[in-house]
């Protein structure tokens, strides 16, 4: 879920939030998600062959360490460039409920790493139909003319048409939901999992 209302509404300025504020969650919502995510975080540190939800956990060595959890309060990119950093991350900010920044960001990497002409048309207009067009199922926040800017380049994409919008997406959520994850509930339980102590996440 977005936020419909930016702190300052500038064409030149991106002073958007990223997601709903945590007091626009109500106590049964906050309740269910951090369920919810202790859920999901049993699932991202399994040690046995079942899938977690994100599929990273489909071998017994595949688990984040405790050097890997302390890596990602180094830095947002390093964060984006591991896959269980990513995969904490994406847990983390589905459960304040504004996922679309990540998946949007991750639609982006995707994009930029086709190469041929039919590809790109069809996964910019993809994007442009989930992402960026007013009221889409995942609107993110981006100003008129970085919108205005996509859609002009739709019939004729190539690998950087949507690096700008791409970026402010990624100011977004290195200057707000990171932070957040940092000092989240979530990331003190992975690091404390990660390094032994505790064996069980407790409900």
């Amino acid at each position: 879920m977005r936020e419909d209302v930016p702190v300052s509404v500038s064409s030149q300025n991106m002073g958007f939030t990223d997601c709903m504020k945590p007091t626009d969650v109500s106590a049964e919502k906050k309740g269910r998600k951090r369920k919810n995510w202790r859920n999901r975080i049993r699932f991202l540190l399994k040690t046995n062959s079942s899938p977690s939800i994100l599929h990273l956990a489909r071998k017994r060595t595949y688990r984040p360490t405790a050097d890997d959890v302390s890596q990602w309060a180094q830095s947002f990119d390093t964060l984006l460039s591991h896959k269980y950093g990513k995969a904490a991350f994406y847990i983390f900010v589905k459960s304040e409920f504004c996922e679309e920044n990540i998946e949007f960001w991750t639609a982006c990497e995707d994009f930029k790493a086709r190469t041929l002409h039919k590809e790109l048309v069809s996964k910019a207009n993809s994007i442009y139909e989930e992402f960026i067009k007013s009221e889409a199922p995942k609107e993110v926040n981006l100003d008129f003319r970085t919108k205005n800017d996509i859609v002009q380049i739709l019939h004729e994409p190539t690998a950087a048409s949507f690096l700008d919008a791409q970026r402010k997406v990624y100011s977004l959520m290195e200057n707000n939901s990171y932070p957040r994850f940092i000092h989240s509930d979530l990331y003190k339980e992975l690091s404390r999992v990660a390094s032994g102590e505790p064996k069980h996440i407790k409900s």
